[in-house]
């Protein structure tokens, strides 16, 4: 029996190489061969800004050479994107929900908190860039081990700005911080983990809070 269905706005997150993109795209596998509507639709955008966003990321664009402006710059631009990406009236989250559509995001304002924010200041910088930007109805965050996660990132072709070992040790670190004040429903996932244990968590409470799969909880 299939239980109805509400859309809801689901977020993944984690540090590079997590597998965060993986689970959302195995979540939206499982919606689809349930006929539930869905879209995977990640930050960066495929938006104008988010398209400059990528670029800046893969070093194909430079707006400065200094770390602290260009993370700045960055925080700037996410901001744009993810304005953009709730609101616009084409695509955006928000018209997706309204037409009952679960809508699967692979980063959020977390990421920009994550690994835009440097030290306090620069986190409080980018809380207020961000603070206006609703909660989603759940948070999954893959969390692995910096060692790990380089392990994988370097099997790529190509590596971002921020796939260090510095860099995703505070972005591990800032992320614990968030999500020790969050107040919205979120699990923590072990990212160390098969892909298809991970998957089977999810689809577990996802089950539990939207009650979106049927009574079996199967695939």
């Amino acid at each position: 029996m299939q239980r109805e269905t509400q859309a809801k706005f689901i977020v993944f997150e984690g540090i590079d190489g997590s597998g965060s993109s993986t689970q959302a795209e195995l979540l939206y596998q499982h919606f689809q061969r349930q006929k539930i509507p869905a879209v995977l639709s990640p930050e960066p955008s495929n938006g104008i800004i988010g398209n400059l966003v990528r670029e800046t990321l893969r070093q194909r664009l430079r707006f400065t050479t200094d770390p602290v402006q260009l993370n700045r710059q960055l925080a700037y631009l996410f901001a744009g994107d993810r304005h953009d990406h709730l609101y616009n009236e084409i695509d955006g989250v928000f018209k997706q929900l309204a037409a009952g559509i679960q809508v699967i995001t692979t980063r959020y304002y977390f990421s920009s908190l994550a690994y835009n924010a440097n030290n306090a200041a620069e986190y409080e910088f980018i809380y207020r860039l961000n603070q206006d930007f609703p909660n989603p109805d759940l948070v999954f965050y893959c969390d692995l081990p910096v060692e790990v996660a380089l392990e994988r990132v370097q099997r790529r072709s190509h590596q971002e700005i921020y796939e260090t070992k510095a860099k995703l040790t505070q972005v591990r670190q800032n992320y614990q911080q968030i999500f020790q004040t969050y107040p919205g429903n979120w699990q923590q996932l072990d990212a160390t983990q098969p892909p298809e244990t991970i998957h089977q968590q999810i689809l577990q409470t996802i089950a539990d809070y939207f009650v979106t799969a049927p009574e079996s909880g199967s695939d």
